[in-house]
């Protein structure tokens, strides 16, 4: 039963009638539309909130073409990253009416095409990549046919993309200004796959390093950014005259190298130092205690939905590009130097 006593259902035809407007009126009114006069309006929502009318948001979106969701395709959930850019994604998307929906491509790279044309098949809002992943022709066709702003990688470059990443090159310098003010001499450098943001992290480690004077204990081992690949590294680091400092692509590969240390022998931090990067959940464990340069994902998803936001109003604004100053985290993963 209807709320104002009948059996017929509360339509659109119904709050038109009650407030003396056309059902035109209503529909300009349900999507924000300043075409309708105060009066119609106030009349109308009068006359939804009379007869406890309740929009139906799957009509309403599209009729005012929006369907108030957007697209979030990641390159790896299993990166700790992630949980807190989500976080920040999210809790301002939410602020804003809009909804993630989100998307794994790691298992299968090929998936990221399938998955694109998912979210236009969805008629999403916005698209956000996050993550260091290829740049496909499916990436670079899906950037420029929606409101699309990258997160966390620099290797997509369009007139209408908007790109907010962190300052990859200083994180990784302040690194190794930390190792060296600590004593550390032969600091060696685990290293990310290819990729913008991982070449600046080597890039910041040895202009870090020859602005210390220490160019001969340069020392970069190349690795993916998983646990394993950490620990395989380091087990290759501290088979034979191993480092006394260790600073690594991500916190995930620290850990990896942490526990490679520890097979080996080593104690951390009395034999060796470790500094990660992210300052994930994973660095603030007190039990792992992992000194790590925070790159503020949280800001960096805040900052992603509001230039989201921002591009959808005005999709053909220039792009720009945000980086986030990093921090270092110091904690009990790095001590003075053995002398």
């Amino acid at each position: 039963m209807s709320p104002h006593g009948g059996d017929r259902p509360v339509t659109l035809r119904t709050v038109a009638e009650r407030a003396g407007v056309s059902k035109s009126s209503v529909s300009r009114v349900l999507q924000g539309s300043p075409k309708v006069s105060e009066q119609a309006r106030a009349a109308v929502e009068a006359a939804m909130a009379e007869l406890g009318y309740r929009p139906n948001s799957v009509a309403q979106s599209l009729g005012a073409r929006r369907t108030k969701t957007i697209g979030v395709l990641v390159n790896d959930l299993r990166q700790p990253w992630f949980v807190d850019f989500l976080a920040g994604l999210g809790e301002r998307l939410a602020e804003h009416d809009l909804h993630a929906f989100v998307a794994d491509g790691r298992l299968d790279r090929d998936l990221d095409d399938r998955l694109l044309n998912a979210f236009l098949d969805m008629r999403v809002d916005g698209l956000v990549l996050a993550g260091t992943m290829p740049v496909t022709d499916a990436i670079r066709e899906a950037a420029q046919r929606l409101p699309t702003v990258v997160a966390g990688m620099r290797d997509l470059r369009l007139p209408t993309v908007d790109v907010i990443a962190e300052d990859d090159a200083a994180g990784a310098r302040l690194a190794v200004e930390h190792l060296v003010a600590l004593g550390h001499e032969r600091i060696a450098h685990i290293a990310g796959p290819a990729g913008e943001v991982f070449r600046q992290r080597r890039i910041g480690y040895e202009e870090a390093m020859r602005a210390a004077g220490l160019d001969e204990h340069i020392r970069v081992v190349p690795s993916d950014i998983t646990e394993d690949d950490g620990f395989t590294c380091g087990a290759a680091l501290f088979a034979s005259d191993p480092p006394t400092a260790v600073f690594t692509v991500n916190d995930l590969v620290c850990a990896g190298a942490m526990a490679a240390a520890t097979d080996a022998g080593l104690s951390v931090p009395g034999d060796v130092s470790v500094v990660g990067f992210d300052d994930s959940s994973i660095a603030r464990m007190r039990w792992v205690g992992l000194t790590s340069v925070d790159i503020q994902p949280h800001t960096v998803g805040s900052v992603a939905a509001d230039l989201l936001v921002q591009r959808i109003t005005a999709p053909d604004r220039e792009a720009r590009e945000h980086l986030v100053a990093p921090r270092l985290r110091a904690r009990s993963s790095s001590a003075p130097a053995q002398t």
